[in-house]
């Protein structure tokens, strides 16, 4: 498991799904799509996470 940071590049928002999938060493699509369908919970937790990750360098 890598850093977990915001991506830069592979970003549709503010790159908090893209830096996850890096970290996870999943495909992006997967990510997003557990935020997108998962619910409620996911928002804040995106939110959160927006606000904690560092962008990556």
């Amino acid at each position: 498991m890598g850093t977990i940071h915001r991506s830069i590049k592979d970003r549709v928002f503010l790159g908090v799904c893209g830096g996850l999938a890096v970290a996870l060493n999943l495909p992006s699509w997967l990510v997003r799509g557990v935020f997108v369908f998962g619910g409620g919970i996911f928002f804040w937790i995106y939110l959160i996470l927006a606000n904690v990750l560092p962008v990556e360098d």
